[in-house]
């Protein structure tokens, strides 16, 4: 791996890999009881100009389990969110810590912190990308149904981080990815042409859900609305009308098709209450999975 995570875009098939194949060493640790504080006097600041709920447990959680310690840093409440210059934080924090995740809007802020921060830096979560959470979605798929090569992958709403990096990580490990969404909230143009180039795999951009689902191995949706976007709320209602993961939407994935939903959910619009429940352990699996794909991460980018 390179020295930061900040987008899927800049890894490779075998960095993503190596991370889950790590992942799944930390999560049978951690539930066999195993010792596993390999980051044992390390420091993660954690700067989190977004709230957050599973971001910030995981990351703290992890760090513990790790044998480390994380800061809570609040851009409410620090220097960064009173005009200080993303590269000056980086270059004290590197004198403090050992690591730095942020999360917060603008892809090009974390970028700008990784490039003046000698340690490494990890994106929790922006605009642009979702890469921890994809990366357990991956691990989620793989778990289940113990590959990835092969499956294919659709997504259902608005392309957003989620579908941003869906679609990279996805492709990247060899699966067909189709995605809906309506029109004007299609993904990244960087992602369409990364898509564009990957000509091993089946790549599809649709705006009927029912096309995008058919004959699907993993169905993933998210929020219609995410964080920053709550007044247009309304007006999203309207333009997503029609794309909720429900019962007849999934009579036409292939067989034992999972459904992933990274959390928090709005049941009754973008997926059923029914088929929410009828997939919670699949999700709840999911969102456990952050905790030991973060902890991979953590682990790879910042071991002696």
């Amino acid at each position: 791996m390179k020295k930061d995570l900040l987008k899927l875009l800049d890894l490779s098939r075998e960095d993503i890999h190596e991370i889950l194949d790590t992942a799944d060493q930390m999560k049978f640790s951690q539930k066999h009881n195993i010792a596993h504080d390999h980051l044992r006097g390390k420091t993660l600041a954690m700067i989190f100009e977004k709230n957050s709920t599973r971001t910030r447990v995981s990351f703290e959680v992890g760090m513990y389990q790790l044998g480390g310690h994380a800061l809570f840093l609040s851009g409410k409440e620090s220097q960064i969110g009173r005009g200080e210059p993303v590269e000056d934080t980086a270059r004290v924090l590197a004198r403090y810590c050992d690591g730095i995740m942020i999360r917060t809007f603008a892809q090009a802020e974390v970028e700008a912190l990784a490039r003046m921060a000698p340690i490494p830096v990890v994106n929790g979560l922006t605009d642009f990308a979702h890469p921890c959470q994809v990366l357990a979605d991956l691990m989620t798929v793989r778990e289940k149904m113990t590959r990835l090569e092969g499956l294919k992958l659709a997504f259902v709403g608005d392309g957003n981080n989620m579908a941003n990096s869906l679609i990279v990580g996805g492709l990247k490990c060899g699966m067909d990815v189709s995605v809906a969404c309506p029109e004007g909230y299609d993904p990244d143009p960087v992602v369409l042409d990364f898509a564009k180039t990957v000509t091993d795999r089946r790549f599809e951009l649709v705006r009927v859900p029912a096309d995008a689902v058919v004959d699907a191995d993993v169905v993933i949706t998210d929020v219609w609305a995410s964080m920053g976007q709550e007044e247009e709320r309304a007006v999203r209602a309207k333009a997503f009308t029609g794309y909720c993961i429900d019962e007849n939407l999934m009579k036409l994935t292939h067989p034992g098709c999972m459904v992933q939903h990274c959390l928090p959910a709005h049941k009754g619009e973008e997926i059923s209450a029914q088929v929410f429940e009828d997939h919670a352990d699949e999700i709840f699996e999911e969102a456990e999975n952050r905790l030991h794909a973060q902890k991979a991460v953590l682990y790879l980018l910042m071991k002696d």
